[in-house]
């Protein structure tokens, strides 16, 4: 028995299948609206399984059109070189069948090599003034030009084009040595001689070039692969790209076969000069003696000569330690021998790969890059670029990594409702990050004292964004004195361990603070005397009832605790021989000067004090105003008795306390209450006691 949907498939793939006869009988032999559902799937699953055979089929021929498409470009490549080793030995063939039938050719061909060899040194110094004056337009190219027998070979405006979306970078100006190929950026915004910038220079020995394969629009181009990564350039026209491929290889044989040679040739000690009496001769042999020999440092060890190709191993693995022991143990072994030309052209490309280094140590500095781990994670790349002799940038970079890591752990801190909570946390989160910081730093920068001065520095701004912080939350909110007091105290408290390390921040967190905390004091002063001034408006000058023993035991006990005895003025049961203004008023003024005490600082010393003299001032002036203008006898002796309750009980003790606690006379105090002293008064009628 087959299987129905094999049927179904092989009907509808049927050259002769027509649809409208088959809908039709369809509809006959149904039965019913279920029949047609299950004939429906059935159809539907069959184009479901075509769509993805379809898709496997796309996507099977895509990977095989890749495939062709990179045999093609390596088979194109391999033609093209093997194209251009065939043109060499036709030219080189016809060059030796052109001596051979020459007349003369021996004698010609020698005095051709004396000709040429007449004036090496003319040759020598105008291939190099050319290449001197081309890279005065270059900025930062002028250590190009410190390596020996360098001279130019060819140049040319390029453009070079991002490998992946083939979108164009920069427009740059290739300069082809015979060691070494320099690229540099154009500026498209400077005027005058410098027109481009130091980009990269590569060894011709540490990089391959591949023709890239005309695909328009993009044309022209060829590639430069170099070790992890590569670039590649357009060129003008068919032509210079041609011409560009043909000399970077004619150029790469060269230096390669002056190597060869240079390795083949015996040491100088072995060479015997026979006897000259050319006193050029004997001046080039001192010259030699003296600059260009190479008895004075041994470059023959293999590491020595793999030095370059090992940076750049541990360049692109990250191991900076290994990297920068190498660079060590090269110094060492050329510390203080003669700068001679091998050892030039090594430094020249070890400087290259320090150069790199130093841009990917750079890298994992940055801001950019994850800041979790705090201050430690910056360790590794903060003490290889020390060692490099980058302490300078190795501390700033660190410290913009922290100031960004600060910043950050700020910002994600979530704002709680209660505003005492998010105090403790954010300073918890800044100053344990402050403190980490500066340990760290020490550890790295002991050496050098002179980065000392940008660490506090840093600390200043870090600090004047935590104060930002501060503020927004605290006093822009309109937070209470008391709640804002606690928060500076919070915040002073975790200042101070910064002092285990040497940093004292106290006084740049009060410079910061001082303007919201003089603000806050004012804004609460005028709260105070507007509630002081209600009070007296609707004063009635009758004794306070607590209404229970409880309450005014709990009142005498939260006068006490501010330094004030209510018992010489406790009536019979819960009665008080005071009026609840008095006493409302005096729990205010205690309540402030503790919180002003709290958010004391030198500057705010007068704006305190006066603060203070004001609240006074205004509930003296309500008691002396209504002695004057009461005509009860009963209630005259009551307001003095609470005149006297202000001036012998309330004030002496705010005087005390402020110059307690700030260490200063609070002479504007003291001058108000001698001014103020009341008449004689009575506390209790059965008492003969006045208070004075």
């Amino acid at each position: 028995m087959s299987d129905p949907g094999a049927r179904l498939r092989r009907l509808l793939e049927s050259p002769h299948f027509d649809p409208q006869a088959y809908v039709k009988q369809l509809s006959q032999q149904s039965d019913g609206d279920r029949d047609l559902q299950e004939h429906r799937q059935k159809v539907q699953g069959l184009a479901d399984e075509t769509a993805q055979n379809l898709k496997k089929n796309v996507y099977k021929n895509y990977r095989q059109f890749i495939e062709t498409a990179k045999e093609i470009s390596y088979l194109e490549s391999e033609m093209y070189q093997l194209s251009h080793i065939l043109t060499e030995q036709k030219g080189l063939m016809e060059a030796v069948t052109q001596a051979l039938a020459a007349g003369g050719g021996r004698d010609d061909a020698s005095r051709e090599l004396q000709a040429a060899a007449a004036f090496p040194r003319e040759a020598e110094e105008q291939k190099q003034r050319t290449l001197t004056s081309l890279l005065e337009k270059v900025e930062g190219g002028k250590g190009v030009m410190d390596t020996p027998g360098r001279h130019l070979v060819y140049n040319g405006d390029l453009v070079e084009f991002e490998a992946d979306s083939m979108s164009q970078v920069q427009k740059v100006h290739a300069f082809l040595m015979s060691d070494c190929l320099l690229v540099a950026a154009w500026l498209a915004s400077r005027r005058g001689a410098v027109k481009y910038r130091y980009d990269a220079l590569y060894e011709l020995d540490s990089f391959a070039v591949v023709n890239v394969k005309d695909n328009p629009p993009m044309k022209d181009m060829f590639k430069i692969l170099m070790f992890p990564d590569g670039r590649i350039f357009q060129a003008e026209n068919s032509k210079v790209k041609k011409e560009w491929l043909e000399v970077l290889e004619d150029t790469k044989k060269s230096k390669a076969s002056r190597e060869r040679q240079a390795r083949e040739a015996p040491p100088p000690a072995a060479a015997v000069a026979p006897a000259s009496t050319n006193p050029f001769d004997v001046e080039e042999g001192e010259g030699e003696g003296e600059g260009g020999g190479e008895e004075g440092v041994d470059l023959s060890p293999e590491w020595v000569r793999e030095l370059p190709e090992d940076l750049d191993v541990c360049i692109a693995q990250r191991d900076f330690e290994g990297a920068v022991d190498l660079l060590d143990r090269l110094r060492r072994h050329l510390g203080g021998r003669p700068a001679t030309a091998g050892v030039k052209e090594l430094r020249a490309r070890v400087e290259e790969r320090v150069r790199r280094l130093t841009e990917v140590l750079v890298f994992e500095l940055s801001p950019d890059r994850s800041l979790r781990g705090g201050p430690r994670a910056t360790r590794r790349a903060v003490s290889q670029l020390i060692r490099l002799g980058q302490s300078t940038k190795a501390c700033d970079l660190f410290l913009k990594n922290r100031a960004a890591a600060v910043q950050t752990a700020i910002r994600q801190l979530r704002i709680e409702g209660a505003t005492l909570l998010y105090i403790h946390k954010l300073c918890n989160i800044f100053f344990t990050s402050l403190l980490e910081t500066a340990k760290e730093f020490q550890n790295h920068f002991a050496a050098t004292t002179g980065c000392y001065s940008a660490l506090v520095v840093w600390s200043r701004h870090a600090l004047a964004m935590f104060a930002d912080a501060f503020s927004k939350q605290v006093f822009d909110s309109k937070e209470s004195l008391s709640t804002a007091a606690e928060c500076v105290k919070v915040a002073k408290e975790h200042c101070q361990q910064l002092t285990e390390v040497g940093l004292d921040l106290t006084f740049t967190l009060q410079a910061l603070l001082v303007k919201d905390v003089r603000a806050a004091l004012l804004s609460y002063k005028d709260v105070i005397l507007e509630a002081t001034k209600h009070r007296n408006s609707e004063e009635l000058w009758r004794k306070m009832n607590l209404m229970t023993p409880e309450a005014l035991l709990k009142l005498k006990d939260e006068m006490r605790g501010c330094g004030v005895a209510l018992e010489p003025y406790t009536g019979e049961d819960c009665w008080l021989d005071l009026s609840y203004t008095v006493v409302a008023f005096s729990k205010q003024l205690l309540s402030f000067l503790e919180e002003g005490l709290k958010l004391y600082l030198a500057e705010l010393h007068q704006v305190l004090l006066e603060s203070l003299r004001e609240i006074v001032l205004a509930a003296v002036q309500h008691v002396d105003f209504s002695l004057r203008c009461e005509q009860d006898a009963d209630k005259k002796r009551f307001i003095a008795q609470n005149a006297a309750f202000l001036h012998d009980a309330v004030l002496p003790v705010v005087e005390r306390r402020f110059e307690d606690a700030v260490g200063k006379p609070a002479r504007q105090l003291r001058e108000l209450r001698k001014s103020s002293r009341p008449p004689p008064a009575r506390v209790n009628p059965e008492s003969t006691t006045s208070l004075v």
